[in-house]
């Protein structure tokens, strides 16, 4: 049995202002294609300005988006190959 190494690179980008934080997560797979997802966080006014904070749940909705999408993916190319529909587990 032959084993394979693949490693895929994730990406987080940030945009901020004093209230707002917004991410943007994207990989790119072994066949040239990206998934990209979105997420973001609002400080409440009454909150400290904690920048890495934001940056943290802003970041993590982003990949929890990102894992669903990639879900999404291989369920629809598990259908497409099998002529038949895949039921995804949500987690």
């Amino acid at each position: 049995m032959m084993h394979t190494a693949v490693g895929w690179h994730v990406e987080l980008e940030f945009m901020e202002d004093d209230t707002h934080t917004r991410a943007v997560a994207m990989v790119r797979l072994p066949d040239g294609s990206e998934v990209r997802a979105h997420g973001h966080a609002t400080r409440h006014y009454t909150d400290p300005n904690q920048p890495r904070v934001g940056e943290e749940i802003a970041g993590a909705r982003a990949l929890n988006e990102l894992a669903m999408r990639l879900l999404t993916k291989a369920h629809d190319e598990i259908d497409q190959a099998s002529g038949r529909v895949s039921h995804p587990i949500h987690v």
